[in-house]
């Protein structure tokens, strides 16, 4: 079992857990973790080959995304349990002649002998698919990377309360989730009547 998940789950627990219930965990890193994402940055990777590459191409878009790996097994390695890749992920994207270049760090529990490069590629794309549909709206409107609950049940409890919101919005039919939250902002009461008005009043 292989979990895929952005950084919010790039918790030392999260790692622990994982692995103790025989899985494996494949996450980004930011800078919501300074050290970790220090160490990354630090490693030799002008001196790592590209393990991958693979470019996109429609809607007046071009994607270029290239792959590094680096075995960094704990202990000795990096400060995250269980790691055992190092990744680097280079995105560069043109789009209407505008050149943009997005460097993202991961960790990964597999060895190299069970996660290629491709597969690295491959099962990133797929998590960023589903931020950029979903996760875009936690970290753009409801800044969820930035969030300072990040002991104990508190990332759960927030993550919680955001699905909580979202799903009210979209299940009003809501597509500007931004322009919804800012208008219940004004309107609280509505969900509260949502939330209530589903069960029986008591006598």
């Amino acid at each position: 079992m292989v979990i895929v998940a952005d950084a919010l789950h790039t918790q030392v627990a999260h790692a622990r857990a994982v692995a103790a219930a025989g899985g494996h965990l494949y996450v980004s890193v930011k800078a919501n973790q300074p050290t970790l994402f220090a160490q990354l940055k630090r490693l030799p990777w002008a001196d790592v080959p590209v393990g991958d590459q693979h470019r996109d191409a429609g809607h007046a878009r071009r994607e270029t995304r290239t792959v590094k790996a680096l075995t960094v097994q704990t202990p000795g390695g990096i400060g995250f349990p269980h790691a055992q890749q190092a990744v680097r992920i280079t995105r560069t994207r043109t789009v209407a002649g505008k050149r943009t270049r997005e460097t993202v760090y991961l960790v990964a529990s597999l060895p190299a002998a069970h996660a290629q490069p491709a597969d690295l590629q491959e099962w990133a794309r797929l998590e960023w698919h589903i931020e950029n549909r979903l996760h875009w709206v936690r970290d753009v409107t409801f800044h969820e990377d930035t969030h300072r609950a990040r002991t104990g049940n508190g990332p759960a409890v927030a993550a919680v309360l955001r699905n909580t919101a979202i799903g009210f919005h979209c299940g009003n039919g809501e597509t500007n989730v931004a322009r919804a939250t800012r208008r219940a902002n004004r309107r609280p009461h509505e969900l509260i009547t949502t939330v209530t008005s589903s069960y029986p009043t008591m006598q």
